[in-house]
């Protein structure tokens, strides 16, 4: 399949029923949405408007990735699931991010944005994660993450150690979160915990669609 059939494929999945008023055309829109999720900042997204005539605040590209409302797509049923809890950065504080990923596809099942790490948070993560995916018969591979393991057990889940192997994919996928939160503070800075955590969704779609 030719690249570009493949680019418009991908913008065809950015749905924008939020807009009303907007005068920037719809295409340039979803690939300015794709481009800021595929890796550009702002201000170089920005840059990529002004180059088809079209001049736009980076405050206006992050709304439009915000309202899009851009989510993995549900339904996988993976034979193992990777996943973990690492530390993100938002504003002075301290969140959470638990992340679970499918190690055969590199895909990002599943994301949430905690304000700590807690058992029953864990627990919370893995029940939206089996209402979103078909996870029951999958074996789920975790570190050292006494609250992973304990809501597993919770949940009935197999689980087994693994600090390496199949898990480097989830340990890839938090590199990138971290280099992108890290380069691009302009997603987060004066953010509140709640946008962090759509962006993070938003990112996720992406990611998938670019693995």
């Amino acid at each position: 399949m030719p690249e570009n059939d493949r680019l418009n494929g991908r913008l065809d999945e950015i749905n924008l029923e939020f807009v009303e008023r907007e005068a920037t055309p719809r295409l340039l829109m979803k690939l300015s949405i794709q481009l800021h999720l595929a890796g550009l900042s702002l201000s170089n997204t920005v840059s990529v408007l002004d180059t088809f005539g079209v001049k736009r605040a980076r405050s206006t590209v992050h709304n439009w990735v915000h309202k899009a409302d851009l989510q993995p797509e549900s339904g996988r049923c993976p034979d193992h699931v990777a996943v973990d809890e690492t530390v993100i950065r938002l504003n002075d504080e301290q969140y959470w991010l638990y992340a679970a990923i499918g190690p055969e596809t590199n895909e990002l099942l599943h994301t949430k944005l905690e304000p700590t790490t807690t058992t029953v948070l864990a627990h919370s993560f893995l029940t939206e994660l089996s209402k979103k995916h078909n996870v029951s018969d999958a074996v789920f591979l975790v570190d050292g993450s006494h609250s992973l393991q304990d809501a597993c057990q919770r949940h009935s889940f197999d689980f087994r150690y693994e600090k390496h192997g199949n898990r480097n994919a989830i340990e890839r996928v938090f590199r990138e979160i971290k280099r992108r939160t890290f380069c691009f503070s302009n997603c987060f800075s004066n953010a509140q915990a709640e946008t962090a955590d759509d962006w993070l969704r938003s990112f996720s779609f992406a990611w998938n669609q670019l693995i």
